[in-house]
């Protein structure tokens, strides 16, 4: 079993930047996606970015040009790095990651941007 564990969050006004971090518990073996979601109140939870072993990347549309996704294998460790943060990109943040045979997900991480 891998348990994600993310930081990184907290509150920030509006044009500011967070990063946040997701490290598994242990070395992830085989290829993988490795991702973060987040979900706003009253809301679905939707894909932030994505990034595969291979270094491919995956974003929504809301955050191209703002967000930057990374991964560190030796770490164990993926990052989101945020910036020119607005009001709409307030949620709980989690970290997900898919192997060929499990899907794991963090507890998430609370970020409210201010007006």
């Amino acid at each position: 079993q891998v348990q994600l564990l993310e930081s990184g969050g907290g509150l920030v006004q509006a044009g500011g930047s967070l990063r946040l971090s997701c490290t598994a518990s242990r070395s992830i073996i085989g290829a993988s996606v490795r991702g973060w979601y987040r979900q706003a109140p009253g809301k679905q939870r939707e894909l932030v970015a994505s990034i595969t072993t291979e270094g491919a990347t995956n974003y929504a549309d809301s955050v191209k040009g703002r967000f930057t996704i990374s991964r560190d294998s030796a770490a164990n460790t993926v990052y989101l790095q945020m910036n020119s943060l607005k009001p709409e990109d307030t949620a709980v943040y989690y970290c997900k990651t898919s192997t060929l045979h499990n899907i794991y997900w963090g507890r998430g991480t609370q970020v409210t941007v201010s007006s």
